[in-house]
């Protein structure tokens, strides 16, 4: 004996009785493709490709080489942002986001790609080089002083080049990088050792001394890239493209051109409350895991029920399909 299932009107549908028409699904398709071809090589001719040449430490101790001085001034003493970043990259807590009052994300893996950006922006970068006796000394000297010692100069380098007034302390003239207020003892061999860092990130050696691979191919470029994203000058660039979080950067491409639309409902969180008020230090974690939420939502609709009955209740189909139900009345 057989079992019939009782109808649910929440949960099954009506078996459809009205009438068919043919449609050729590939004619259309070929047509969509072929239409679609036509305009995206039209519009490449008219309009060209907004990408931008990639930008290197070379590019921004050229353009800018005050705040590469200055920057790389941070990374000597550790006051950087990479610095102070925390896990994948150091133990520091300065910037760990975490999932509520408790939930650390990046505790959850620690360390993976342990930087010290004193020793690899600027230390093991200088060694590489085959320099002059100047800068051999002054690397010797750096090194063979205590940690204390090493910190005392770097940060009274820092704060002279950086004073809190927000005037560089610090220029570039004729190839050299000159202290506004003159050297001092109490800075060291760092002045010699950030005059020949600009001098190798200007010649394009630093960006290669960044790039580390385990293999073959040298495609690690987490190092430069971390250098790179420090600098104002970088972050004036990304400003003037329309590039940044708060210019819904992530949905944009370079020159205003129309980027990633469909990425609208998630840029749009980064400009609202609460994630860009007193959450906005972890702003990353708290839209990701806010996606994730929706994107579950999304997935579980059919099985939710009520909210699965919601275009039944509201007749939207007869609004898209207006045509069909037309010509049914009027039969």
């Amino acid at each position: 004996m057989s079992r019939h299932r009782t109808f649910k009107v929440d949960r099954d549908v009506a078996e459809y009785t009205g009438p068919y028409r043919p449609y050729d699904i590939v004619k259309e398709g070929i047509l969509a493709l072929i239409v679609i071809g036509l305009l995206t090589v039209g519009f490449a001719v008219v309009f060209g490709s907004p990408d931008e040449p990639a930008r290197s430490l070379k590019n921004w101790a050229t353009a800018d080489p005050v705040d590469f001085i200055q920057n790389a001034a941070t990374q000597l003493d550790g006051s950087s942002d990479v610095a102070a970043y925390g896990p994948p990259y150091n133990n520091s807590v300065g910037a760990v986001q975490q999932l509520g009052p408790w939930w650390k994300l990046p505790d959850i893996l620690g360390v993976r790609i342990p930087i010290d950006t004193a020793r690899d922006f600027v230390i093991n970068p200088l060694r590489t080089q085959p320099g002059p006796r100047a800068l051999t000394s002054a690397l010797h000297a750096y090194t063979a002083a205590s940690p204390a010692q090493q910190l005392a100069w770097s940060t009274a380098y820092s704060n002279a080049v950086s004073p809190p007034s927000g005037v560089p302390g610090v220029a570039f003239a004729q190839g050299k990088v000159v202290l506004l207020k003159g050297t001092s003892p109490a800075f060291g061999p760092v002045p010699m050792l950030m005059q020949y860092e600009t001098q190798i990130a200007r010649s394009g050696a630093l960006d290669q001394a960044l790039i580390t691979s385990k293999g073959w191919y040298s495609t690690d470029y987490t190092k430069a890239l971390l250098f790179l994203s420090n600098g104002n000058w970088f972050t004036g660039l990304a400003a003037s493209q329309h590039l940044l979080g708060t210019q819904w950067g992530m949905m944009n491409e370079t020159n205003s051109y129309p980027g990633q639309a469909w990425l609208w409902l998630y840029t749009m969180l980064y400009q609202v409350a609460p994630y860009n008020t007193h959450w906005s230090t972890n702003a990353d974690v708290d839209v990701w895991f806010t996606m994730v939420l929706l994107t579950l939502l999304l997935a579980l609709v059919p099985f939710i029920p009520g909210l699965r009955s919601i275009p039944r209740w509201t007749r939207l189909y007869r609004v898209i399909w207006r045509t069909h139900y037309r010509e049914l009345e009027h039969r």
